[in-house]
């Protein structure tokens, strides 16, 4: 299991809602607050600013899904498929992400700071002008995928593996190269100065 910064709970709900209960395709602006979405089949939802707050979603398919202006604030995401889904300027701080898959994941913009991604495989997901301050990528497997132009100050990556994967463009401020694997990775030359300070090295 992957080394967690934090242990945060799950949410409290309040009610539910499972597959026979949901033939929605599109949503906009709609709210729900503690409900627990059980076995739901989200697969092709178009979601146009809806707000999800203390939600849990457990096997729920977001499968070609798309998000934009949304927010799922503090919610529980627990073995859910997120193949081709795509996230824009999308708000999903404190949210804490157990298993599932992300191929093809495609998050553009957006606040995704504290989330909690521990151990996720993140191979094929691609990350875009997105905030993730202080999110936790604690043992993650990120080789080859694209975290472009992302804030990831604070960030716990206590052995996450960027093998080539795209950092171009990332704040690395405060990375631990000795922790991180990042053979191959993709940087600019600022950020090489930023990993040498970080290992100790004197430039010039």
């Amino acid at each position: 299991m992957a080394e967690r910064r934090r242990s945060i709970p799950t949410p409290q709900t309040d009610q539910t809602v499972r597959d026979r209960d949901w033939a929605v395709n599109e949503i906009a602006g709609e709210r729900y607050e503690r409900t627990a979405f059980v076995d739901v089949d989200m697969a092709g939802l178009d979601d146009r600013g809806a707000t999800f707050t203390g939600c849990v979603f457990r096997g729920v398919e977001f499968n070609a899904s798309t998000h934009t202006g949304a927010a799922f604030v503090n919610c529980a995401f627990v073995r859910c498929e997120f193949f081709d889904a795509t996230f824009t300027d999308c708000k999903l701080v404190g949210s804490v992400f157990d298993g599932g898959s992300y191929d093809l994941l495609k998050v553009v913009g957006g606040d995704w700071s504290f989330t909690s991604m521990p151990g996720l495989d993140l191979r094929r997901a691609s990350f875009s002008g997105v905030r993730m301050h202080d999110v936790d990528l604690s043992g993650a497997r990120c080789q080859g995928a694209e975290f472009a132009g992302v804030d990831l100050t604070d960030a716990w990556l206590h052995n996450a593996d960027f093998t080539k994967a795209d950092l171009r463009g990332s704040d690395l401020t405060g990375i631990d190269p000795s922790s991180v694997t990042l053979a191959g990775a993709r940087i600019e030359p600022a950020q090489a100065l930023t990993i040498a300070a970080a290992l100790g090295l004197r430039i010039g």
